[in-house]
């Protein structure tokens, strides 16, 4: 029977949970682009821009085996009723911070170091939201429609994060920063809202006597212990970290391609709208068959399109493949979110998810960073070959050491 694209829509719940990811996403990364434009403005340095990132991955990533543990012995969605609202305060705290009758009184560089608590208090936010959200996913969606339900949920993340920064910007233009900095207080109520109209959720964590820190560990174990899941976190991972080139886009659009400002735009938004429309298929021809193969596919594909990206001098064909490059990542994000939620017990969601969080999220920052060292040590265009060189490397060597890979089966009834 063919499937039906809109089976988790049906459920009035995941609607609700669909607005919470959306908005989330949709809130954060405006206020991220705000935070960033403010500090810049402030500072007049780069490096200013770079601990905004630090101060964010420092908390999320120290805090993610903690928190799940906590998720995993916690009621999920109450969790998530408590980091809106700390979202929230946040919000509240950075608008003052960028009204500038607020901070009259304070010294420049007070108002920075607040502005970098803020986001520091918003990593240890984020190291609580991965696995939650991860978890309520497959609480509010039955196993049989999983993968339809990982599809939507995918789909309103990259959304939203493509609409946000865009729209952040275009405010700042238009009604200044601050008040930008409120409407992201606003949207933020709507996820609020949303979890409140979804229920309390069960708790499957058993409680058996395990010290603190095999608990803490535990996620890291069954990530080691299941090949597959390793696999995919692993080349997930790598990908991000040497394949990326978000990073170092502005020196393609000014010094190699010409395209200014404008063509900067382009480049940047290619990735995503290209992830968003492999979502939007991938509702209606979802990938049942041979996931594992397809995910190897996806991430050589990705490989390739950087290479590409890397060498070309035309702006149309560098734009094309930097489309290309997030239509395969798509398809990798969504095998992998399929392979975590269907393979990983109901007690163990919040700390495997931890991991995931701990590795693919911090690879982002990472990958920055590699990026800049690379194009530094080996120029701009060798360091993009290098690193899609590197993606294609990856995908041969968990080709040959993993036939659980390329065994893979994610149908619904299967549970291994």
């Amino acid at each position: 029977m063919k499937p039906d694209p809109y089976a988790s829509l049906r459920i009035p719940e995941f609607k609700f949970f669909l607005v919470v990811r959306f908005a989330v996403i949709f809130a954060l990364s405006m206020q991220f682009a705000v935070i960033e434009w403010k500090v810049y403005e402030l500072t007049s340095d780069p490096l200013s821009l770079g601990l905004i990132g630090l101060a964010e991955i420092i908390p999320s990533f120290s805090l993610a085996l903690f928190a799940g543990n906590i998720v995993d012995k916690r009621e999920k969605r109450g969790i998530l009723l408590k980091c809106v609202v700390a979202y929230l305060f946040i919000g509240t705290a950075l608008f003052l911070l960028t009204w500038d009758r607020a901070v009259a009184g304070m010294a420049k560089q007070q108002v920075i170091m607040l502005m970098y608590l803020m986001v520091f208090s918003g990593g240890i936010v984020r190291a609580f939201v991965a696995p939650a959200t991860f978890t309520m996913l497959s609480l509010v969606v039955p196993r049989e429609h999983l993968t339809n339900g990982i599809t939507w949920s995918t789909s309103a993340w990259q959304i939203g994060g493509i609409i946000g920064p865009a729209l952040g910007g275009l405010l700042i233009a238009w009604i200044g920063v601050h008040w930008t900095m409120l409407l992201v207080v606003g949207v933020m109520l709507a996820p609020l809202y949303s979890l409140l109209k979804i229920a309390p959720k069960p708790i499957y964590y058993k409680e058996v006597g395990e010290s603190v820190a095999h608990r803490l560990t535990e996620g890291l174990r069954f990530v080691w212990k299941t090949k597959v899941v390793l696999n995919a976190m692993a080349l997930d991972m790598f990908a991000v970290l040497f394949g990326g080139s978000v990073a170092i886009l502005a020196i393609y659009a000014k010094d190699i391609l010409h395209v200014g400002p404008e063509g900067y735009g382009l480049m940047r938004a290619a990735p995503a709208i290209g992830a968003c429309l492999t979502m939007i298929i991938l509702a209606y021809r979802p990938l049942v068959h041979k996931p594992g193969i397809k995910l190897l596919a996806a991430v050589f594909g990705f490989g390739i399109a950087m290479i590409v990206f890397g060498i070309s001098t035309y702006f149309p064909l560098s734009l094309l493949a930097l489309f290309m490059s997030g239509m395969l990542d798509g398809i990798s994000v969504n095998i992998r979110q399929t392979i975590l939620q269907m393979k990983t017990p109901d007690d163990m969601r919040g700390r495997v998810a931890s991991v995931s969080s701990m590795f693919i999220g911090s690879s982002n920052e990472l990958g920055a960073f590699e990026s800049g060292l690379a194009a530094k040590l080996l120029g701009t265009v060798r360091s993009v070959v290098f690193g899609g060189c590197v993606t294609l490397g990856v995908v041969l060597t968990t080709y040959v050491i993993s036939p659980a890979m390329r065994n893979l089966d994610l149908h619904p009834d299967k549970k291994d």
